[in-house]
């Protein structure tokens, strides 16, 4: 077989690194090389691949060491079994190609995970390699992102941990019965393991960091996953639920939902299909609205037919529209709490309507200047000189609100 070059290497792991939703570099600490100091940047300008909470675009190289892999997970397309295209890079062809996308202003960061080769142990130590290299031997101060292997030693993901910005391990599917059925080799108990153990070092880094600054960092934009949607026959009630438990149980900085995806000679166990894009963006919106909003996952989902979120309109609005005796809502009088709920309002806003009211009386007009649109929300508030109709019922509303097809609504 032909030896490939590294760009040919480039093009083939690339292209299956691309399954992996689990990449963003919100939450780091801000390195720079300003003054001369160090290579590379997590505040710089380059391609967007991806965005932090706070509006910044994220560029981020995203391979695989080796799409080569010893295990057979179904799902995956670079599994054992899987006629694809193999390919490796060696630990110095990752760091010359970081660094060198970097100097071109291409990339602020690397994203980096791989198939299994040899043993665990064996692949999470020449990933630990690659960052170890960047940070120490060229001094590199851009974003890292490792993905690791939860049956390596614990050793070796501390390690990695002290060289990334973020770290992720991947639960894969919502159900360890699902998991146990779809990828033999990956063991739910390992997982939550090696999950449990960088939640405790995390959490001990940071009050280390507290007490002295000069405390070495313990990926300080915390730790991640993601969850396969659609692969099997879990409900967006089941996969939400198991998303609230991983965010309690292991302070996990987010849950990266990816739609199934069909792939090349697959097993009959997977479905022919992908489920529609919209039901993975509904998901994150239900995502976001119990990690922001206040929201239960049991709010969101009740009275949801067969335990799925409504595709037609977004989760705030679908659940605003099963309580509609709670609304309007006078944004003049109502805590925080009961605004956050108002479809069309986020937090930003209802932070400068509380801000503004304490000044003046709050006008349509006012209102209508802090949000994208009055479209939705003028049917669920008050304000001094607006109140909205005779109410309609849920699904009248409903049919009067829900955005045309192929639209997103993103509150």
């Amino acid at each position: 077989m032909a030896q490939l070059t590294t760009l040919q290497k480039l093009e083939v792991l690339s292209d299956a690194a691309k399954y992996d939703a689990s990449c963003a570099s919100s939450g780091t600490a801000k390195r720079h090389s300003v003054g001369g100091k160090g290579i590379g940047s997590t505040t710089g300008s380059g391609i967007c691949h991806s965005y932090a909470p706070d509006g910044r675009c994220i560029s981020l190289l995203k391979i695989l060491l080796t799409n080569f892999c010893s295990y057979d997970c179904v799902f995956c397309i670079n599994r054992s079994s899987s006629n694809v295209q193999r390919a490796r890079f060696s630990v110095e062809e990752v760091v010359a190609l970081t660094l060198n996308f970097y100097k071109r202003n291409y990339i602020e960061g690397l994203f980096l995970s791989s198939g299994i080769i040899r043993s665990p142990d064996y692949t999470m130590g020449e990933l630990v390699r690659v960052a170890e290299s960047l940070r120490l031997d060229h001094d590199f101060r851009g974003y890292i992102h490792l993905k690791l292997i939860p049956s390596a030693s614990q050793e070796l993901i501390d390690r990695a941990a002290l060289f990334a910005d973020r770290v992720s391990i991947n639960v894969e599917l919502p159900s360890e019965t699902s998991l146990k059925r779809f990828a033999p080799e990956k063991q739910p108990l390992d997982i939550r393991s090696a999950m449990g153990g960088l939640k405790l070092r995390i959490d001990e880094a940071a009050a280390e960091r507290e007490r002295s600054k000069r405390a070495p960092a313990f990926s300080p934009a915390g730790q991640s996953t993601q969850m396969i949607v659609g692969a099997d026959d879990a409900t967006d009630a089941t996969i939400l639920q198991r998303s609230a438990n991983l965010y309690g149980a292991y302070g996990l900085r987010r849950v990266y939902y990816s739609a199934f995806s069909p792939i090349p000679d697959s097993s009959k166990q997977l479905p022919l299909s992908e489920p529609p894009l919209m039901r993975e963006h509904r998901l994150y919106q239900a995502d976001w609205l119990t990690r922001f909003y206040g929201f239960e996952v049991d709010e969101i989902m009740d009275a949801a037919p067969g335990g799925m979120l409504d595709l037609a309109v977004d989760p705030k609005l679908a659940w605003a529209l099963r309580h509609r005796g709670r609304f309007p809502v006078d944004v003049n009088r109502a805590e925080r709490e009961m605004l956050l709920r108002i479809p069309g309002l986020g937090t930003r806003s209802v932070d400068r309507i509380l801000a503004m009211r304490r000044f003046r009386s709050l006008r349509l007009e006012d209102v209508g200047r802090l949000v994208r649109s009055l479209r939705v929300l003028r049917q669920f508030i008050v304000t001094s000189d607006w109140r909205p109709g005779a109410a309609l019922d849920g699904e009248r509303l409903k049919a009067q609100l829900a955005p045309k097809p192929q639209q997103l609504a993103l509150l």
